[in-house]
């Protein structure tokens, strides 16, 4: 898919459009360039948390998704072309399954924060909501492939449990939402 870059500016979107992977021109703010842009602005937030010492588990997890997350991009980028199937969406279950074994209950709704890494799975969860609503608006306009959409929802909801997971492993609680506290 796609020619190896040579040369990384083209000059061909200085008038606000650019290319899809067929070859079509659209404008810079298309439906299409909106989804598979906030699809990659999710990888990279998971890059940035992908930085952090993580249970090895969860590091593994986070590479296999930065790949389909590419994947994913890449057949938003070429309409009709299809890379992301619902292996990929019950593997990411059962990851996430797995990883929310180990966890107490959820009694209270929690607040993004902790550790640094565990706000930055919070961070890359909230992204991730992001491209899913890209996605689905594009879904109203364009045919879009409805596994990546499950993919994104399971995705988000890995990223929420990664995060209260990575807090406990470092021993620290999550942040508890306190409803109408006020600063003094």
């Amino acid at each position: 898919m796609g020619n190896r870059l040579s040369k990384i500016y083209t000059r061909t979107g200085d008038e606000g459009r650019t290319g899809l992977g067929d070859g079509t021109r659209v404008s810079k703010d298309h439906l299409r360039v909106e989804a598979f842009g906030a699809v990659d602005e999710t990888n990279a937030t998971i890059g940035v948390l992908a930085t952090h010492e993580l249970s090895a588990a969860i590091a593994q997890t986070l590479v296999e998704v930065r790949h389909t997350l590419f994947d994913l991009g890449g057949e938003l980028s070429v309409p009709g072309f299809t890379m992301v199937t619902a292996a990929h969406t019950e593997r990411l279950e059962g990851d996430l399954d797995a990883l929310n074994a180990d966890l107490a209950p959820l009694e209270n709704f929690i607040l993004p924060g902790g550790t640094r890494a565990a706000a930055e799975a919070h961070l890359a969860r909230t992204v991730c909501r992001r491209a899913e609503r890209r996605v689905y608006a594009l879904s109203h306009e364009e045919e879009v492939n409805p596994e990546g959409l499950k993919y994104l929802n399971r995705l988000s909801d890995y990223l929420f449990v990664a995060a209260r997971a990575i807090n406990q492993h470092a021993g620290c609680e999550d942040v508890l939402w306190q409803p109408g506290q006020r600063p003094e």
